[in-house]
């Protein structure tokens, strides 16, 4: 089994955060994470993943256009990707930034392809999904990695 965190950083401060979420997926015994930028993700990548947890930084209180065009590309997939499980997390640079917004956006992508989308654990912040401002510290990394173990321990259960 494996969780695809896709993710768009153009100054790696959204990059650090999908590497710490992966650091979660990957703490879940028998689900492995698949790091990838938008740029490197494949439609076979996508489709293989049994879950998805996907990330931006705020862009017009939106996604990065960049992961929209990856996402709008791969809308043939749509059936494929019905009842994964899917999650969502957002970096900013100023503290209003439109990160929920952002993940708000994602999120109702990830509604269109048919996944189960889950929020952040309550352990985290029990919303929908990790943020931060600026780089994320060991506190918003602990929370990516929360983030990545519940979708990891999701997949696993339906899986079942």
């Amino acid at each position: 089994m494996n969780v695809l965190v896709m993710y768009y950083s153009k100054g790696g401060n959204t990059r650090k955060l999908a590497e710490a979420i992966a650091e979660g997926v990957g703490q879940v015994d028998g689900v492995a994470a698949v790091l990838r930028h938008t740029r490197d993700v494949s439609k076979d990548d996508f489709v293989a993943a049994d879950g998805l947890i996907v990330g931006s930084p705020v862009y017009f209180g939106t996604m990065a256009a960049q992961l929209k065009r990856v996402l709008d590309e791969f809308v043939g997939v749509r059936r494929k990707m019905e009842n994964k499980v899917g999650a969502a997390f957002s970096t900013s640079g100023d503290a209003s930034g439109g990160k929920e917004t952002t993940i708000m956006s994602i999120i109702q992508a990830l509604l269109i392809y048919g996944m189960i989308v889950v929020g952040d654990p309550m352990s985290a912040t029990g919303h929908y999904g990790t943020a931060c401002v600026g780089v994320p510290d060991t506190g918003i990394c602990e929370n990516g990695r929360k983030l990545g173990r519940r979708v990891a321990e999701l997949v696993k259960r339906l899986s079942r």
